[in-house]
């Protein structure tokens, strides 16, 4: 039995495979980097009476967001004398200029809906943190640990402690000398650190090292933890098939499933190969090329039966 001679006779399946691809997300909504980690909200509230605080935040978050665009780090004043408010963010260092942009756009909303208007407040995502003080407002050790996170998944068998253990360390000493923020990997154990941008060498290096040592005690032989510090914070993931290889923006993901975890893998490795045969490209957001081949097959295929 021949295939129908109507030209046309692919419509039903090109509207389905259309609906199917726009339906599928892009390797763009894959990545995770606006993803929250934690908050942080000071239990005092902001006394506002005459909205002098209100209009200095306000101003503080407008000159944060506009830097985020070309600065990973800045940190900056606003107000006057007991009505100044210092704040800053930063970004991890393989987002790019508009992720990161992206990213803190998004800190000033959630701080004002999870936290209100306290005298000080701070937002972690994956991919970028903010935080703001009222002048007065108690400092805090730079190794004060804020937020930790492991892996309900234990690596069974001997060896895996060893060989996360030595990519920390490669770690601690490769952070010094790449502007506070590293990446590298050790048989299949991937790690990354960074430290607040206005830390010094030597004292990013001790906050690491404190992280490290607080992820080896707390987090023990699970496969995934995150450790953040005050000035700094470490990461580590164990891919039993080896690291993936990933985008500048997109984030490695935790192998654990456990609550609060790196995103990655499969849905983005997928991706790359998809808009390598198809010619996708998800940051423009157009499926051109898959439409095109589609065609093209469809054309061909008529022409072949007449």
């Amino acid at each position: 039995m021949g295939l129908p001679r109507n030209p046309f006779w692919f419509l039903p399946l090109f509207l389905v495979i259309l609906t199917i691809l726009e339906l599928t997300p892009s390797s763009k909504s894959a990545t995770d980097y606006t993803s929250l980690v934690y908050k942080g909200c000071a239990k005092q509230a902001l006394s506002d009476p005459t909205g002098v605080y209100s209009q200095a935040l306000s101003s503080l978050f407008g000159t944060l967001i506009a830097q985020s665009s070309k600065a990973k780090f800045f940190k900056t004043t606003s107000g006057t004398g007991q009505t100044t408010i210092t704040g800053l963010f930063q970004c991890r260092g393989d987002l790019s200029n508009v992720d990161c942009y992206n990213c803190v756009s998004k800190l000033p909303i959630l701080i004002d809906k999870l936290c209100g208007k306290p005298i000080a407040a701070r937002i972690q995502l994956l991919g970028c943190y903010m935080l703001y003080e009222v002048a007065g407002f108690a400092q805090i050790s730079g190794m004060e640990m804020l937020y930790k996170s492991c892996s309900g998944t234990n690596v069974g068998g001997a060896g895996f402690e060893e060989r996360r253990d030595t990519a920390l360390s490669s770690l601690e000493n490769g952070i010094s000398s790449n502007s506070g923020f590293y990446t590298t990997s050790y048989q299949s154990v991937f790690v990354l650190g960074q430290c607040e941008g206005d830390v010094g060498a030597s004292d990013c290096v001790e906050c690491v090292k404190s992280a490290v040592q607080r992820a080896q005690v707390e987090c023990g032989s699970s496969i995934a933890g995150q450790i953040y510090l005050h000035k700094c914070f470490i990461s580590y993931s164990y891919y039993p098939n080896g690291v993936p290889k990933r985008s500048s923006s997109a984030s490695y993901s935790s192998p654990s499933s456990s609550g609060i975890a790196f995103s990655l893998l499969k849905s983005e490795w997928v991706s790359a190969k998809y808009r390598k045969n198809s010619g996708y490209n998800p940051r423009r957001g157009s499926r051109s090329g898959v439409f095109g081949h589609l065609l093209a097959v469809c054309k061909r295929f008529n022409q072949e039966e007449r």
